[in-house]
């Protein structure tokens, strides 16, 4: 008797050493990328005259960042958490609108720190701290063709606390909903969750993808923004970002508006060649983080290569700006007022 109770024990210890075993090894590993990038900057001025977020030293050889990203997905849960060191992804870059920046002490910044779960193979529900989904341009070097970034960039979300559904409708509509904290770029409300946003894609055809975004709360304002992209041939692509922004009532009258165009063509399997033109208008009455004074307007043009060695990119450009007029904040290099600002900027993004 006993002996068979040893080999029925013996049985069952093996079946479930074997089925952890089998668990372990269907049980998919963490995903771990990020990127790497450094800049040398001259403003043709010889002093910082472009005011958007990141690439502000002059005439220096500088730091971006390093990011860090970890995913994994079991089954239907999976979850993203990342993290940047560095000035570029450091929470510093955002001015806070009284003339100073909050945490300027940091040297990190948490880019995304969610959870998400598949309901059904169409309907996903996420939660959590996220990279906003309104705007072109993203924070991560790796997500953008051009190193500088634009005024609608510089002056929108950068990310959004909060809950959120998405539903695919098929593979060329889909409709996401959320609620956010009340303020953008916090890991936590200031008063309340009461922010709403929402997308709707559309993919009309192969290789053209547009979104149609909204945030809007009584702290953060409200925000309006398309972004759209088409592959029109295999080596070339046009990309569109306009955008409308009022602020909440208790911020005042304002705000901005502005579009950008995105044309890019391949010359070689390595080499691509871009440029970013950009109108940006901030209304009368309200004060934008970095951007022209009330009642002005910009018009930014920046060209912009792309050569690639494998996960290594190098990006230079060039880029020029020109005022409505020139009382609006740029200056020559004896301090006078000028309509316009240029700079060159040569990059390198390496990413993993």
């Amino acid at each position: 008797m006993k002996k068979r109770l040893l080999l029925l024990l013996s049985v069952f210890t093996f079946t479930l050493s074997a089925f952890a075993q089998d668990t372990t090894k269907s049980d998919p590993p963490l995903v771990i990328s990020g990127s790497v990038d450094t800049y040398y900057k001259y403003d043709f001025s010889q002093h910082n005259n472009i005011p958007t977020s990141f690439a502000s030293d002059q005439n220096s050889v500088s730091i971006g960042m390093i990011d860090l990203a970890l995913k994994k997905k079991v089954g239907k849960a999976a979850f993203v958490g990342e993290l940047s060191f560095g000035p570029r992804g450091q929470y510093q870059s955002i001015p806070n609108g009284d003339g100073n920046t909050t945490n300027a002490n940091n040297s990190f910044h948490i880019q995304n720190l969610y959870v998400s779960y598949d309901v059904t193979d169409k309907f996903n529900l996420t939660g959590g701290y996220m990279a906003t989904f309104v705007g072109y341009e993203v924070i991560s070097p790796v997500g953008n063709f051009n190193y500088s970034t634009s005024y609608l960039f510089t002056n929108g979300p950068f990310q959004n606390a909060g809950f959120k559904a998405t539903y695919a409708f098929s593979s060329k509509v889909s409709l996401m909903a959320g609620i956010f904290n009340d303020s953008w770029n916090l890991y936590k409300s200031v008063d309340k969750v009461n922010t709403f946003g929402a997308q709707l894609m559309v993919s009309p055809v192969t290789g053209w993808t547009a979104y149609l975004n909204v945030l809007t709360g009584k702290l953060s304002g409200t925000e309006f923004d398309l972004t759209t992209s088409y592959q029109i041939t295999e080596a070339f692509k046009l990309g569109l970002n306009a955008a409308d922004y009022k602020p909440a009532a208790v911020a005042g009258t304002g705000g901005f508006t502005g579009v950008a165009l995105y044309p890019q063509v391949g010359v070689s399997k390595t080499v691509t060649l871009g440029l970013r033109g950009e109108y940006f208008k901030t209304k009368t009455g309200s004060f934008v983080p970095l951007g022209p004074p009330p009642g002005s307007s910009v018009f930014a043009a920046t060209l912009t290569a792309n050569v690639k060695a494998g996960p290594l990119t190098l990006i230079p450009e060039f880029r020029l700006d020109s005022n409505k007029n020139n009382t609006d904040g740029f200056t020559t290099k004896g301090g006078g007022l000028t309509k316009q600002a240029s700079q060159f900027v040569v990059a390198a993004v390496y990413a993993f």
